[in-house]
Order: structure tokens, then C-alpha cells, then sequence
């Protein structure tokens, strides 16, 4: 039942809920974000380094509303099940890695990209309160059954107009903050001039979108996509971001680290989110170690 998704040029729109939205982004901080048991190969919490002097959040992948009980798996409206490897990245494990480390937060993304190989739609046939409604009662059984922090919104593919999935997202997000069951939210649009009108809904943009290049870039490149996400979506805390999966469609990480660096020197590195912890495994999380080295240079967050 698992996952996967590829990434780009995707950026991280962190959603900050314990305030308003400001008219400027955040500057430097230490955020560090690593997707976590999308793949089932037994990558537990435990075997990824943590830096006590970074904020670090796992972010499990994924809850989805789909059944498997059908061939191929259909959407549930709102109904959200667990397909992260929940055998290994058990409750009793969150609580553990969150126990040993005070700088640890452990949320789950929505949506991904496959389900059993079927690509996964953001999808509304049962109204939009409903949905609603639907959503935030499995969301609230799992994120307390589980123990975790916060929701990230990825969904990649829509079957509803960018206003339907506004109005669903923006009003799930309201109600797990107002009700306290979470304590942060984020969404995570890439380089897609469609998925991109969806997410711009969300977040209130009107600006016109350019399609991100799903082909390697240089450092330049890639802190002039980060610069054009920061206009796309006035007051985010954006943070950048990299897979380590063995792809030629990705952006090469060392370009991916130099580009970070450079936006630090710059003011603007609010943090850096790893696709996923799960490919690192085998390179020995030497890219997670280093991510999280640079974080460390923050003054202020």
C-alpha cells in the first residue's frame, strides 16, 4: 500500500497557525523537515540522525482518502486511511523518538501521488461540508491515536476546480487548529503551472504562475525558482528542498545545498525539508547530517 512521489523543484509553504499570515517572510531559522515511510523498506525514526540544535520534524507519508478494498483504489471523500509503513512508524515509536528528542515534532502528509501504483486525485463528490466534515473526524482519530503534531497538504493531481480544494483545505486546517489537535500545517506545491493554481488558491494568490523545469538546474537556477515561489506566495515561510532518490528528474543535491547556502547568505533560508528519509537510508543519511549542519548556522528563529 505504499507511496511515492517525485519532486522537482517542489518548495515547502510552512503555514504558520499560532499567528496571521505577515506582509514579509521569515528570514534564516533551523527548520528541518524529512518525509518518512512512503516506501516500506523498514526505515524507522531511530536510524536518522537528529541535530539537537535544529527544529526537526518528521513528516510521515501518507494518510490518503482512498479504499484499497476496490481494484483499482477509489477516493473515500474525506475518509483519510494510513498507508505510511505503520508496522515500523508505530505510535509507540513516535512517542519514543519525541521522548528522547525535545526538538522533534512528527506530523503526516496528505495525498502524495500513488496509491497501489493508481495516481491519487484530490477529489470531492459528496459535497464540500461533507468532505469537511468527513476529514476532520479521521484526521482527529489518527493524528491522536498516533500522537502527532501537525498535517502537510500534497495532494498532485485534482478532480475538483482550485476553489473546491480551497475551501476543503482552507476549512480543515481551521478546524484541527481551532479544535488544538494541531499545531502546525504546511502545503507542498511544485514546479507545475496547474498544480500551482490550486495551491495559490489556497494560500489567496492572483498572480500569474510560470512552470518550474523538471530537469536538473543550476545553483543560480534554483534560488531564482525559490525567489519566484516567494512572490507566488507573499508571507510564506518557504523552505527548499531535495530527494535523495536516484533519479536524473531531481535537482542534484549538491546544487540543492550550494543553492541553500546561498539563500542563507541571503537571508532567506527558512528551513529545508528532505524527499524522503527512506532513499537516504542507503547513502547512510550522510545528506540529512549535512542539511542539518548548515541549519545550525541560524541567528535567529
Amino acid at each position: 500500500m505504499g507511496s511515492s512521489k517525485l519532486i522537482t523543484a517542489t518548495f515547502l509553504l510552512v503555514l504558520y497557525l499560532q499567528a496571521p499570515i505577515m506582509a514579509t517572510a521569515a528570514g534564516n531559522s533551523n527548520l528541518f523537515r524529512d518525509y518518512i515511510g512512503a516506501i516500506y523498506n523498514g526505515v524507522r525514526f531511530t536510524d536518522v540522525p537528529v541535530d539537537p540544535r535544529v527544529r526537526f520534524d518528521y513528516i510521515l507519508a501518507f494518510v490518503i482518502d482512498y479504499t484499497t478494498a476496490t481494484e483499482p483504489p477509489t477516493p473515500t471523500n474525506g475518509r483519510f486511511n494510513v498507508f505510511w509503513q505503520d508496522t515500523v512508524l508505530t505510535p509507540a515509536a513516535i512517542a519514543e523518538v519525541k521522548r528522547r528528542n525535545p526538538n522533534v515534532r512528527v506530523g503526516v502528509s496528505l495525498g502524495g501521488a500513488t496509491v497501489s501504483g493508481s495516481p491519487v486525485f484530490f477529489n470531492v463528490t459528496c459535497g464540500v461540508d461533507a468532505w469537511v466534515r468527513n476529514a476532520v473526524e479521521s484526521l482527529t482519530g489518527i493524528i491522536q491515536r498516533y500522537g502527532l503534531d501537525g498535517i502537510d497538504i500534497d495532494y498532485k493531481e485534482f478532480q475538483v476546480n482550485p476553489a473546491t480544494f480551497a475551501e476543503c483545505a482552507g476549512r480543515l486546517v481551521a478546524a484541527l487548529k481551532s479544535s488544538g489537535v494541531i499545531r502546525f500545517a504546511s502545503i507542498a506545491p511544485y514546479g507545475n503551472a496547474d498544480v500551482q493554481r490550486y495551491y495559490r488558491t489556497l494560500w489567496g494568490g492572483a498572480r500569474p504562475c510560470h512552470r518550474l523545469r523538471q530537469l536538473p538546474v543550476l545553483r543560480l537556477k534554483y534560488v531564482s525558482l525559490f525567489d519566484e515561489q516567494m512572490f507566488n506566495y507573499p508571507g510564506a515561510n518557504i523552505l527548499a528542498s531535495f530527494s535523495t532518490a536516484a533519479t536524473n528528474t531531481t535537482v542534484p543535491v549538491g546544487t540543492a545545498l550550494s543553492a541553500c547556502q546561498t539563500l542563507q547568505s541571503q537571508g532567506k533560508l527558512y528551513g529545508i525539508f528532505i524527499w524522503a528519509a527512506d532513499h537516504s537510508r542507503n547513502q547512510g543519511f550522510k545528506y540529512e547530517t549535512q542539511a542539518q549542519a548548515l541549519l545550525t548556522n541560524a541567528t535567529g528563529y
